[in-house]
């Protein structure tokens, strides 16, 4: 049965077509069994009527999703808007997967270097064997508490962790290549 996939993106990579050759695979299968997947994310149109309505649309874009796919671009682990949907969807409990874009081809033809991968970027920090907190990395390399979800970083999780570390997402989900791991063929395996 195909799932429902939340995809998380920087909006550059979406006007250099990358993010679209993604998002959009699965029109050219045989049905949605085939491809794996529904797509279950919306555009920045909300990013004229302000912080609140942004949230708003992304917190309604992941309702009925189990998988959140981050697609990697350059510039993707910056962008504030795709912390709030890895760590909303953390919170949520989806399954998290990031799919490296620079690989596609874009308008012009060409390609980039892999963009850095945004989970090293989000994390958990656990304070002890109950109290567990949404942590970001800012530019000074460090990890603080992530307050933009219910203003709280606070969540509950199932896994003991390591306690007073914190522990980026990539150590707990899987990065694919979308040409090296070929993406058109095996995305639906990817999504649980």
């Amino acid at each position: 049965m195909a799932k429902k996939v939340f995809f998380s993106f920087h909006y550059q990579d979406v006007i250099d077509f990358r993010a679209n050759v993604v998002r959009n695979h699965g029109q050219f299968k045989l049905n949605s069994k085939e491809a794996g997947y529904y797509d279950s994310s919306m555009w920045e149109k909300a990013k004229k009527e302000g912080k609140i309505a942004l949230k708003r649309l992304i917190n309604n874009g992941l309702n009925n999703t189990s998988n959140t796919c981050v697609l990697i671009g350059s510039e993707t682990y910056q962008r504030p808007w795709v912390r709030y949907e890895l760590l909303k969807s953390v919170k949520k409990g989806n399954h998290i997967f990031g799919v490296h874009i620079n690989g596609i081809k874009c308008k012009d033809g060409n390609t980039k270097d892999l963009g850095k991968n945004p989970l090293d970027y989000v994390g958990i920090y656990a304070e002890d064997n109950q109290s567990y907190h949404l942590v970001e990395k800012k530019e000074d390399g460090k990890w603080y508490y992530y307050k933009e979800i219910d203003s709280s970083s606070k969540i509950t999780i199932s896994h003991q962790l390591e306690l007073n570390i914190s522990l980026p997402l990539s150590k707990f989900f899987q990065i694919y290549k979308w040409n090296g791991d070929d993406g058109y063929n095996n995305f639906k395996d990817w999504v649980q």
